[in-house]
């Protein structure tokens, strides 16, 4: 017996919607994989070039705050997921958790790191941090206001 599943539809006025994830390692290589992964994505949805490069910007830097700064999922893993609604694209990146909150730096002409939160509240229509028993979301809205605060 097959089952059928119904293709995502792209709406009159913009891309492809419907919902994604993968899980990608807590390594430096999981900002690659997730980054690649999202974009070729959202540009086959038909997302504009604009909201995918932005998208690709703070979901590297999510992926990149949770392998440095939190430890993983159960699986060892990081969960990356991402949804597209009325022309905005919502993400979201979870882990296990870690000793810091994410938070912007204050601004500082020397510092060397501390700049990606800055950086994604910029882009961001919106953005936050949800922490939950097992782990942490952080979680952002591109390319128009969020209909919901969490995927």
């Amino acid at each position: 017996m097959s089952t059928m599943q119904e293709a995502p539809q792209r709406t009159q006025t913009g891309p492809i919607e419907g919902t994604k994830s993968v899980r990608v390692p807590h390594t430096p290589t999981a900002v690659r994989i997730a980054r690649r992964t999202i974009g070729a994505d959202l540009t086959t949805r038909g997302v504009s070039r604009l909201v995918v490069e932005e998208v690709e910007a703070v979901v590297s830097e999510f992926v990149a705050n949770s392998v440095l700064h939190a430890r993983p999922l159960a699986d060892g893993c990081v969960r990356v997921r991402w949804k597209v609604k009325s022309g905005a694209v919502e993400v979201e990146v979870r882990d296990g958790g870690g000793a810091t909150y994410p938070k912007p730096v204050r601004k500082s002409l020397w510092a060397v790191r501390g700049r990606g939160l800055r950086i994604v509240r910029s882009l961001a229509h919106e953005w936050g941090v949800q922490d939950e028993r097992n782990g942490r979301t952080v979680w952002a809205a591109l390319g128009g206001p969020s209909r919901r605060r969490r995927l």
